[in-house]
């Protein structure tokens, strides 16, 4: 890969990985209100998924920044954001209107942030990671 190749995807990883630190940390923050909003979803066991949620966003985005088991922690990200997109976007089920633009919006959003992360399981983190570190050892 070349230079350019490795830089964009170190900054696409960094970008990638803060788009899911930060949320997790919002969980945390706001616990109550986010458990209340995943009820009013309809997510099964949201009590035990709130967790575990705030877990694999907070480990798997650093994981995604610094390159350590990144094809495995992108394709996990990636079915977690396909899952939270059915779950808390579902433009499908509401009426026309201003709410389910938002929602349509943040569907596909979500969808692009899926697609990245399924081209970094696929291709991997690049030169500028520890797992090239780990494959490359002189």
């Amino acid at each position: 890969m070349r230079i350019i190749e490795n830089f964009c995807l170190l900054l696409g990883r960094l970008l990638m990985g803060t788009y899911f630190i930060l949320p997790g940390l919002r969980k945390i923050s706001n616990y109550q209100g986010t458990t209340d909003y995943m009820l009013a979803h309809s997510v099964p066991a949201a009590e035990l998924l709130l967790p575990v949620t705030i877990v694999i966003q907070i480990l798997l985005g650093l994981a995604i920044i610094i390159g350590f088991k990144g094809k495995l922690s992108a394709f996990i990200l990636a079915g977690l954001t396909l899952v939270i997109s059915i779950y808390m976007h579902d433009f499908w089920t509401m009426a026309e209107g201003l709410a389910r633009t938002h929602e349509t919006q943040n569907f596909f959003k979500n969808m692009g942030i899926m697609a990245g992360l399924l081209m970094v399981s696929s291709i991997g983190t690049g030169w500028l990671s520890l797992d090239n570190r780990i494959t490359h050892k002189p």
